[in-house]
């Protein structure tokens, strides 16, 4: 009997297998993780540095237009979850509608993005920290302030490792209450980003408007291409589906609402941000803070300090909580360790998957020169929108499948199509060495599902 790697997985046997989770999570909760997730301290820098380099004050239609071309994925990411309410998201979307070799592909792929991202991130969150505790004086050793590089006298971030094991420590307490500290968390982020927008209102300047695109459309355009990277992570709120109430409502609310609230605070602050300081002016580090000392409100910079720390906190929570579905959902269908899958019934989580996620995260940013790699967070997201945006497709044939009373993509099968190829545009914007990474992560994922996965897949054995 010849190989079938395009064996498809049953729905039924998902919502069977994740009767486990309690369903706890509303509509509020999935907001709060998924701009826990896409508002980082990216929203202190990308509107500066986008308007300096490519759109002008134009950077607010940038980041509109990238947010239609997110919204069209988005919706594409809402249907799936309002049919599929299932832990792993687009892997666990995969295995049912393509098949489990292309189920497979979609989970290395998000394993490689969820876990770069909180990688790099952590080593942010150190770099913040650190600053902020130098300025009362106190200061690491340098031995323990950065990567293993013993050439510099660095051999451990042992910031970076120490808020991803304390993260982990909170979730695997269960989600109720990492629920409430998220929340909480995320509603600071979102004041200190709104006393920005407030107070710079009253410093706008209406000759910095002029001229609006001075790189033209085209800069505009291209600015959209840079912030639409600015919107990914709205993805990880489809991890929670399976512990969601009422997830044919809940799901679309998550994941549409986040993509609507981040796109307002990404247009509000560049608008503001341009509007406070000639465009030609923002091409620093830190733009926001920079307008800030500018106009002679350091305090609020300072406040923006703490709500960039927050912000990336928030972020490594809702990503790590993501991950450690995604595993549970992998090693739940056998293609890795069915160990991962383990179910702690007291706390209502894989508490297995979440400590492999979190110490090999923990290793990577504390002891991983990360800055090479970060691009290949994008192609892996990338990945996953083009198959679940052409996915609705096969989705919509299957009649297995009931939808009714839950969210679809208006304008079938227009909409998908045109998601599908606008996420095809956005990966020839990646450059060669993000392929070359990406080759030998999916040659890697490749060897990994037939010398262990397909044999041991609970597909096999059912057959």
């Amino acid at each position: 009997m010849g190989l079938n790697i395009l064996r498809k997985e049953s729905l039924d046997r998902y919502l069977g297998a994740d009767k486990k989770f309690v369903k706890t999570m509303t509509a509020k909760d999935l907001m709060a993780i998924g701009i826990g997730a896409v508002i980082g301290t990216g929203i202190f820098i990308l509107p500066g540095t986008v308007a300096a380099e490519s759109a002008g004050p134009g950077v607010t239609l940038s980041f509109f237009l990238s947010a239609i071309v997110c919204a069209l994925a988005a919706m594409c990411y809402a249907e799936f979850s309002s049919a599929l309410p299932v832990a792993g998201s687009a892997y666990s979307y995969g295995n049912i509608v393509f098949g489990e070799f292309f189920g497979w592909l979609l989970g290395w792929a998000l394993v490689l993005e969820y876990m770069l991202a909180v990688a790099t991130v952590s080593t942010g969150w150190a770099a913040y920290f650190n600053s902020l505790i130098g300025s009362f004086g106190l200061h690491l050793p340098t031995a323990l302030s950065g990567p293993f590089d013993p050439a510099h006298g660095t051999y451990v971030n042992i910031v970076a490792v120490v808020i991803v094991l304390l993260i982990a420590l909170m979730l695997a307490h269960g989600m109720q209450s990492s629920m409430r500290i998220n929340d909480f968390a995320v509603v600071l982020k979102l004041a200190i980003i709104l006393i920005f927008i407030g107070v710079g209102l009253f410093f706008i300047k209406p000759s910095n408007y002029h001229p609006f695109m001075p790189f033209h459309l085209k800069g505009v355009i291209h600015g959209a291409t840079l912030g639409f990277f600015a919107y990914l992570g709205f993805d990880v709120v489809s991890s929670s589906a399976a512990e969601v109430k009422n997830p044919k409502k809940n799901m679309p609310i998550g994941i549409i609402g986040t993509l609507v609230v981040a796109t307002i605070l990404y247009m509000g602050v560049a608008a503001v941000l341009t509007g406070m300081v000639k465009y030609t002016k923002l091409n620093v580090a830190n733009p926001v803070a920079h307008a800030l000392q500018l106009v002679n409100h350091g305090w609020l910079a300072d406040l923006l300090s703490i709500g960039a720390l927050v912000g990336m906190l928030t972020m490594m929570i809702s990503i790590i909580y993501s991950s450690s579905r995604l595993v549970y959902a992998i090693g739940r269908d056998g293609l890795l360790p069915s160990k991962l899958a383990q179910f702690d019934e007291k706390h209502h989580s894989p508490q297995i998957a979440l400590w492999v996620v979190s110490i090999i995260v923990a290793v990577m940013g504390g002891l991983v020169p990360l800055d090479e790699l970060t691009s290949l967070v994008n192609i892996g997201t990338l990945f996953a929108f083009t198959l679940v945006s052409f996915g609705i497709i096969p989705l919509r044939h299957r009649k297995d499948i009931g939808n009714r009373g839950g969210f679809k993509v208006p304008l079938y099968p227009v909409l998908p199509i045109l998601s599908g190829l606008a996420c095809l545009g956005m990966m020839t914007q990646l450059s060669k060495i993000t392929y070359i990474g990406a080759g030998i992560w999916f040659a890697i994922g490749i060897i990994i599902y037939f010398a262990y996965g397909y044999r041991h897949s609970k597909l096999n054995k059912e057959r």
